[in-house]
């Protein structure tokens, strides 16, 4: 694991770094791949270069869109009760009260579990495909992974999966339930998104948006 230095009021601005948790001030000592920059105060990982992670996180991401798609129009659950079977998706279950005024609830639900995780994916490969290739950046890129990033709190995929399951404990006792393509779809897909997370040095990225031609 590897430190910054502190801080010197001397240092250049594009020499500095802030820590997004605590907002501690350091002068930037870039990693060599595979190693970790940390804030000292909070530890916090700020810089973790890793070789190849543009490949790796556009290979994911592409994952994570035919996994979205997939998910939000095959069956999600089979529930069989008292003879009756039905067969529902995710978007059925987001838009399933799509009618009056809770219709509100239902966009805002399908949003959070399918739209934005949708969005994030497509502004990172809008991103990252240009950088990863040696071309210059495409139009608006870094306004692109801005956004992406202040969309991040607003992806809850995975907390969905868990509203799934607690559902789930529930129905079993009253219903027959069975899982469709959509449910093993969606359980890769939340791993997937958050190893994608985990995996990207947002420094890195946002170093060769602002420096194309030193990165």
């Amino acid at each position: 694991m590897k430190d910054f230095a502190a801080f010197d009021v001397t240092t250049m601005l594009d020499d500095l770094i802030v820590c997004p948790q605590c907002d501690a001030v350091y002068r930037m000592n870039k990693p060599k791949n595979g190693e970790r920059a940390v804030c000292q105060r909070c530890h916090k990982v700020l810089i973790a270069p890793r070789r190849n992670a543009g490949l790796h996180i556009i290979a994911v991401a592409f994952a994570v869109l035919f996994l979205i798609i997939g998910a939000a129009v095959f069956p999600f659950l089979t529930i069989d009760a008292a003879g009756n079977k039905n067969a529902v998706s995710i978007l059925d279950a987001a838009l399933a009260f799509s009618g009056g005024p809770m219709i509100f609830l239902s966009l805002a639900t399908a949003g959070l579990i399918i739209f934005v995780p949708l969005m994030r994916v497509l502004l990172t490969l809008y991103v990252l495909v240009p950088i990863v290739l040696d071309r210059p950046a495409a139009r608006f890129a870094i306004r692109a992974f801005r956004l992406s990033e202040s969309l991040r709190p607003w992806s809850m995929a995975e907390i969905f999966a868990i509203g799934c399951a607690v559902a789930l404990v529930k129905v079993a006792g009253l219903a027959t339930v069975g899982f469709g393509p959509a449910f093993w779809m969606f359980g890769i897909l939340v791993v997937l998104v958050i190893a994608q997370d985990s995996f990207m040095c947002k420094w890195s990225v946002w170093y060769r948006l602002e420096h194309p031609k030193n990165s």
